[in-house]
């Protein structure tokens, strides 16, 4: 397993964008200058989506104009299309990386995007092309990887074929996201030997949800697989709306937890990850589903340490 590992911080675009109620935009900007202050060196601050389909994150140009984060943090935007990388270029200076997505399902790519697979994936080969021109990281997202609750399991050879594909456009990353949380160990372990291999010096990444309880488990089986690149989100905020039920990505915390456990470095000082997402649940007002804020994380004594 790596000695180390690379997280990427979701919950200012994966977890807002999915509150029923919009979180004030000085609220957003002082939870992820918290975030910033944990050590967290990778944070997806924001989405440049349409505010008419997604009024949670209309303010993406206030947020990514005001958060002050410090010099090592790379921050990231999430866009469906050129559009949104255009509206996020009038800010240039504030954000390192560009993230596009695509579902590895066709229908849950129609039923988010209301595009093809292939459309959204030219739509992608435009925007990658204009995010390197502007010397821009870019990562590819493939949503529904694990499966999909429209067509149930998803082959590995389409989801890799998409990787392929994404990193002849210019990726320097992939993310396979387990988006409704129909993961399992094995499936994990399946997929990323085989995205190893098909897919070499590439970083891969991967995005859990618990929706079914399996989120940390699926991290240990990409952990042995070799994966030192993970995407969550503080509190365990997010999810997807399809199936009924679901709950968000794997809490930080939680992660971050199990890593210091097992003697993983991430650079992440895990008393003030607490205390974001802390912060995050008061500002919300609803009992989040992290369970180090809950139970707390593991005090060893003395002896044991």
């Amino acid at each position: 397993m790596p000695a180390s590992v690379r997280i990427r911080e979701v919950g200012p675009r994966d977890g807002f964008q999915n509150e029923p109620k919009a979180i004030a935009t000085a609220d957003k900007v002082r939870l992820i200058e918290l975030l910033g202050g944990t050590g967290l060196r990778r944070i997806e601050v924001t989405s440049f989506v349409r505010p008419d389909l997604v009024p949670q994150l209309a303010d993406a140009e206030q947020v990514l104009a005001a958060a002050r984060l410090p010099a090592g943090v790379a921050v990231s935007v999430l866009v469906p299309n050129q559009r949104g990388l255009e509206r996020a270029l009038r800010q240039r200076s504030r954000f390192h990386a560009v993230n596009g997505f695509v579902s590895a399902s066709e229908t849950h790519n129609r039923q988010n995007s209301g595009r093809s697979v292939g459309d959204s994936l030219a739509g992608l080969e435009r925007t990658f092309a204009r995010g390197r021109a502007e010397t821009l990281r870019c990562e590819g997202v493939i949503a529904t990887a694990f499966g999909c609750p429209y067509e149930g399991r998803v082959p590995i050879e389409r989801v890799l074929a998409i990787g392929r594909r994404l990193v002849v456009m210019g990726a320097s990353e992939v993310a396979f996201g387990d988006t409704t949380g129909m993961a399992n160990p094995l499936q994990v372990t399946e997929l990323f030997a085989a995205a190893r291999a098909a897919l070499p010096g590439v970083e891969l990444t991967a995005h859990f949800h618990n929706t079914r309880g399996q989120g940390l488990a699926n991290v240990l089986a990409a952990l042995q697989c070799g994966v030192a690149s993970f995407e969550s989100s503080f509190g365990e905020l997010g999810g997807c709306p399809v199936p009924v039920g679901a709950t968000g990505n794997i809490a930080t915390e939680d992660l971050v937890s199990m890593l210091h456990e097992m003697r993983i470095e991430t650079g992440i000082d895990l008393g003030a990850l607490i205390e974001a997402a802390r912060a995050a649940q008061q500002t919300i007002g609803r009992r989040l589903g992290s369970h180090l804020l809950s139970a707390g994380p593991v005090r060893w004594s003395a002896e044991l340490a």
